[in-house]
């Protein structure tokens, strides 16, 4: 199958509860603290959150995995997939479950609500709150919900209200007065449900991993005036939401199933049109603008994804033939795309260093190309070390109620506006 289908506390300390870590092997024991010691190391724990993972043996909600896979601070582990292989649930990168715990911001005696359930981020949770807090985690699909129950009734977790129904509605039935304190989703949303919004106390905190354009970031936002605003902002990746708030994005191959657009916003108005894009002549252009190897571009990324008009991703197969095309990297790269034509970034050694390009296809590429890497180096001299800020209102808010010059991206539910410091 083408890749393009989609692209799309210390070991053995007592809890209140009984746990399952006083029965452990001290393979598990030292796996858990080894974990421990590496995600210190980079520098995603507060002292609570170290305590927690401390406390919860992640290998009772993964039974069957090997601990290497299990306590790797860095890999989710898949615990479902589709007909496709595709996976559909999974116990998210202990790495990522820090960042975003972290930013929720969770304290003893809080209510918190966890859209998208695994059980050991609600155990983790659990032990944040205290036994005077409250959690309840939410999940669309039976399979997830009945196994995440019984793993955190082994894990000695069993109070954690688990919940059978669609996360965009959130968890009407069991709301505390004032609202969530916190609310942390846990799957990729394309939109911020006005049911979660609704739910939140008034200076509670929203953790979202929001796609924008194509790119998702884990973004944690609390309530200012009306609307939301972010106050910090993570890469991430994560399983897509089904049912209410569902949102496919679009591909459009070019080249048998090998080299595809995605659409992540917008409709393709023709498709056809593109077709035979890629076999013409391409332009060719070099930004002088280079990174290290190991740094970081999620800004440009976002600099590009929130203002370039007909903005997608470029995917190809790993057997692709290079000098057909050859993309920043295989998985999504950031193009545009005007009627008949496209452009994408590319890369090339440059010493110790890597420099972005920008290749063009079709008979407006050179124009595409030129606007491309002029965005590029607006990014390096204007944003590359500064820092991304999201606001989100109502869908219908009018215009002039919006922050002037800054770009908007309309979702289906909520209005995003963007700028930097």
């Amino acid at each position: 199958m083408s890749l393009l289908r989609d692209r799309l506390a210390r070991p053995g300390r007592k809890s209140s509860q009984m746990s399952q870590i006083e029965t452990e092997s001290a393979d598990a024991a030292a796996a858990r603290e080894e974990m421990v010691l590496r995600l210190r190391k980079q520098g995603v724990l507060t002292p609570a959150i170290e305590n927690a993972m401390r406390a919860v043996p992640r290998a009772v909600f993964a039974p069957g995995v090997l601990l290497a896979e299990v306590y790797s601070p860095d890999d989710a582990v898949v615990t479902k997939r589709d007909g496709h292989g595709m996976a559909t649930s999974s116990v998210s990168a202990p790495w990522l479950q820090a960042v975003m715990l972290r930013q929720a911001g969770i304290r003893s005696g809080m209510r918190v609500l966890e859209i998208g359930s695994g059980g050991y981020n609600a155990a983790l949770m659990k032990e944040l709150v205290g036994p005077g807090g409250e959690v309840t985690s939410v999940d669309i699909d039976p399979f997830v919900t009945t196994r995440a129950r019984r793993f955190l009734t082994q894990a000695g977790y069993g109070s954690v209200n688990v919940v059978l129904g669609d996360g965009a509605l959130g968890a009407g039935q069991y709301l505390p007065e004032g609202g969530w304190d916190a609310i942390v989703v846990t799957v990729g949303a394309w939109d911020i449900s006005p049911g979660l919004v609704h739910q939140l106390a008034p200076e509670g905190r929203l953790v979202v991993p929001l796609r924008i354009n194509g790119f998702t970031r884990s973004i944690g936002f609390t309530w200012s005036e009306g609307h939301l605003v972010s106050e910090s902002m993570e890469e991430c990746g994560f399983v897509p939401m089904t049912g209410l708030d569902q949102h496919d994005k679009r591909l459009l191959l070019l080249h048998g199933e090998e080299v595809g657009l995605c659409f992540d916003e917008r409709e393709v108005a023709d498709p056809a049109r593109l077709t035979g894009a890629l076999e013409g002549a391409k332009t060719r252009e070099w930004t002088g603008v280079s990174v290290a190897p190991t740094e970081s571009f999620g800004t440009l990324q976002m600099h590009l994804a929130t203002t370039q008009p007909g903005f997608a991703t470029l995917s190809v197969d790993g057997d692709t033939d290079a000098d057909l095309v050859a993309p920043l990297n295989r998985r999504a790269t950031p193009a545009v795309v005007r009627d008949r034509s496209f452009a994408y970034l590319t890369k090339r050694r440059a010493g110790d260093l890597v420099e972005f390009g920008v290749i063009g296809h079709g008979p407006d590429g050179p124009s595409l190309t030129d606007a491309l890497a002029a965005a590029v180096r607006e990014w390096d001299s204007a944003y590359r070390h500064r820092t991304l800020h999201v606001r989100a209102y109502a869908m219908g808010t009018p215009d002039e109620q919006l922050p002037p010059g800054e770009p908007v991206l309309d979702k289906r539910r909520s209005r995003l506006t963007f700028s930097w410091t």
